[in-house]
């Protein structure tokens, strides 16, 4: 389908055109005409399928056909990380280009002078909000901001949102909104805690679910089998091996993330790092010496997964197994993009095989294992099932244990009452004569 097929006005199309958007997406196909018609919409689709364009859109033609206030704010675009309002706004200010639509970035890590840069758009009312929930928080305690022009309220990547303790926020700026307006809420996942906060705050909901697309077959993807000790070695191995033109390497801390980076860089190589101790400035620094290839490779948590577009990377590395599917095609699909070839390596221990066997089950094919250099010691084998089954014996024979134990201590305790009982000497009853007598 093409993007002409929508009713969008020419102001729109020009800016489509501009950024060379011809062909839809399935997100795009189905989510447009249900937010063009100002249906609640709940959409399940993961990063990467289009889904910023598929709210950005029908929201900015609405905006253009529908009568709105032209010094309030009218539309709110919840994220939550700063790195995914400030893609958003990018994507917003080239469809909005030939339109009049003002817009604003409000996000944390930033110096005074974006606070008051922030402070001016929405006290003046810019047309659309793009916010992280603690930093519009934080302007709405401070400053008293008329939301009453909102008409549109959109939460992109709400399942991270909920995962990254927003819950709260969320709740109380969408209690500050009108309640005669339009929700949409995107989500990667559909948890349990997604559909309750839908039912929350939307209304009659439209649902859309599109399938995890799966990567493309251009990116070689393999995994060492290994010991959790053995995959700092592993790392200095394949870094000393092929030194990558681009690399990205993902660890689940931050603390883990600083740990990698010093030890990487102890070996000679142009490392940089990318988590959330990083102020704004430190983290465009980062990306921007990333992008211009002054360092080689960038070692992160998910933030990068999920809330940068960088093109051109050569090598992905999980250090850990991702807990979830949709977070391991989030990683390894920041390679190969735009008809390129790239590489996506994962170390393996033995209490993630479970999970590594399950992306290997949604992907319908084995990933290649490549032997551990003899160099690093013997190395385990890859039996996920036995390993499951270890895990669970494991947890049954502790319960088992943390029973006995308990039985142990009742069973003491009766023992101990029990003689207690024995013990205490029972005062003989006295008769009726005799209390007669003591007058008790």
């Amino acid at each position: 389908m093409q993007f002409t097929d929508f009713p969008f006005c020419d102001s729109l199309l020009k800016g489509l055109e501009s950024m060379n958007f011809t062909e839809t997406t399935p997100v795009q196909e189905q989510a447009i005409p249900v937010i063009l018609e100002k249906r609640d919409a709940i959409v399940c689709a993961q990063t990467g399928t289009g889904k910023t364009a598929a709210y950005l859109l029908p929201l900015l033609s609405n905006l253009q056909t529908e009568p709105h206030h032209e010094n309030k704010i009218n539309a709110i675009i919840m994220a939550p990380t700063r790195e995914l309002a400030q893609q958003i706004d990018q994507q917003l200010e080239g469809f909005a280009y030939f339109t009049p639509f003002s817009s604003i970035a409000v996000y944390g890590g930033s110096d005074g002078d974006a606070w008051d840069v922030q402070k001016k758009g929405l006290l003046t009312g810019a047309d659309v909000v793009i916010a992280t929930p603690g930093r519009l928080l934080s302007h709405i305690n401070l400053y008293d901001i008329d939301f009453s022009g909102v008409k549109y309220f959109v939460l992109d990547e709400a399942d991270r949102m909920l995962d990254m303790g927003f819950y709260d926020d969320i709740m109380k700026i969408e209690g500050l909104l009108p309640k005669n307006r339009q929700t949409v809420m995107f989500s990667a996942t559909m948890p349990k805690k997604i559909r309750q906060l839908a039912k929350t705050i939307l209304h009659n909901p439209v649902e859309i679910s599109i399938a995890i697309s799966r990567p493309p077959e251009t990116i070689a993807q393999s995994a060492y089998i290994c010991y959790e000790s053995q995959k700092v070695a592993l790392l200095k191995y394949i870094f000393k091996n092929k030194k990558p033109a681009k690399a990205i390497l993902f660890a689940g801390t931050k603390a883990k993330v600083k740990e990698i980076a010093k030890t990487l860089r102890k070996i000679g190589l142009s490392v940089g790092e990318m988590h959330s101790d990083l102020d704004q400035s430190q983290r465009d620094q980062t990306m921007h010496e990333f992008r211009s290839e002054r360092i080689d490779i960038l070692v992160a948590t998910d933030i990068v997964a999920r809330g940068i577009d960088i093109d051109d990377i050569s090598l992905i590395v999980n250090f850990e197994v991702p807990r979830d599917v949709e977070d391991y095609v989030h990683r390894i699909g920041r390679t190969a993009r735009a008809g390129d070839s790239g590489t996506a390596i994962t170390l393996v221990s033995p209490q993630e095989q479970h999970r590594f066997l399950r992306i290997e089950k949604f992907l319908h094919k084995d990933i290649d294992k490549i032997p551990v250099p003899a160099e690093l010691g013997s190395a385990p084998e890859y039996c996920p099932q036995k390993e499951r089954k270890s895990k669970k014996s494991s947890r049954s024979q502790q319960k088992k244990r943390s029973n006995n134990v308990s039985h142990r201590k009742r069973t003491s305790v009766s023992k101990n009452v029990s003689t207690i009982k024995k013990r205490t000497p029972r005062r003989k009853s006295k008769s009726r004569s005799e209390k007669d007598q003591t007058g008790r």
